[in-house]
């Protein structure tokens, strides 16, 4: 525990003393990423899978505001869509423009998530967004979470079923239409977590708000449980075949990187709580206090030795360690 509140107040430091080069940085490697796996998994336009072409995209990232980056990302989706089917194309281009309706009017300070949702879904890891956002944003946030599980669906589903939507001649433009309403859009499994997520991240915004100890930690147990029933028996009742193992372990993971969170964001010493009552001339308060634990990070000091210097001291000493022998010997003659 000491050790993790040590690196914490290291890393404040450093990113205080560094943040004009590292959000660059760290922009540049997220737009970096999210369009190399763009272009992994739905890469039908081979012009645009150059890796050349998304790291000069990143590169223009890193100098933008974040929401670019999910500009961008929809710009290279849309045209491997293009590339794969002109039906694929439409329904993608109709969904992202309700998203960016919906998006830009509610949350967009969020953009950032339209990117790592998807990228959680690749790491098997998509549980500890909502808990991560319950704790640390507001349920608005559920909008966009939501947002980026409908693109990461879209795109695994797209990519499955790569041989149908490209298909020319066995298939009418109404069919593939059809075809997509009703499994890519109107997926169960797409809906279920989205509403989990959803339901999730507001349920741990509400408890981490309460005023009771240790509310962070009974958010972070209770989303990870409230996850995990939903998603489990949703599957049951809208008939979707459980993901049982990845569920669990992945709900545990999240828990534990949610766990890693709390320390570093927000570790309170509860056995120092003190309440406070004050009053003026129209209401009255009771204040509820607890410290934060915070830690003095020990500073190292480097003494110089110039060796001249020590060199010329043990000169010194050795002269006079001589002209006092010499002294001694004339006293016994």
């Amino acid at each position: 525990m000491k050790t993790l509140l040590e690196y914490r107040e290291k890393m404040k430091l450093f990113l205080g003393k560094y943040d004009i080069y590292l959000f660059p940085v760290l922009k540049f490697a997220l737009a970096l990423i999210a369009f190399l796996a763009i272009n992994a998994n739905v890469g039908f336009m081979s012009r645009l899978t150059n890796p050349g072409i998304a790291l000069i995209l990143a590169l223009m990232c890193a100098f933008l505001p974040l929401n670019v980056t999910a500009v961008f990302g929809a710009g290279l989706i849309l045209a491997h869509m293009y590339a794969l089917s002109l039906e694929a194309f439409a329904i993608t281009f109709v969904l992202f423009a309700l998203m960016v309706l919906l998006f830009f009017r509610t949350a967009p300070k969020y953009g950032y998530l339209l990117i790592i949702t998807p990228l959680a879904f690749g790491l098997r890891i998509p549980y500890v967004i909502p808990l991560a956002m319950g704790l640390m944003g507001t349920p608005v946030a559920a909008i966009p979470v939501a947002c980026g599980t409908v693109v990461y669906f879209l795109l695994h589903y797209v990519r499955l079923n790569t041989a149908i939507l490209g298909n020319t001649e066995t298939s009418t433009m109404t069919e593939k239409i059809t075809y997509l309403l009703d499994n890519a859009v109107n997926n169960k499994e797409m809906l279920l977590t989205a509403a989990a997520f959803a339901l999730t991240l507001i349920l741990v915004y509400v408890i981490r708000r309460m005023s009771v100890d240790h509310s962070w930690s009974i958010a972070i147990a209770a989303g990870t449980v409230t996850d995990i029933i939903v998603l489990l028996f949703g599957s049951l009742l809208l008939d979707v075949t459980p993901q049982i193992l990845s569920v669990l372990l992945g709900s545990l993971i999240s828990a534990g990187i949610a766990v890693l969170l709390q320390i570093t964001v927000f570790s309170l010493d509860y056995s120092r709580t003190e309440y406070v009552q004050f009053e003026d001339d129209e209401y009255y308060y009771y204040v509820k206090a607890v410290p934060k634990i915070t830690i003095a990070v020990p500073e190292k000091t480097v003494k110089k030795i110039n060796p001249q210097r020590k060199i010329s001291a043990v000169r010194k000493k050795e002269k006079q360690g001589r002209k006092t022998a010499e002294k001694q010997n004339r006293q016994n003659r």
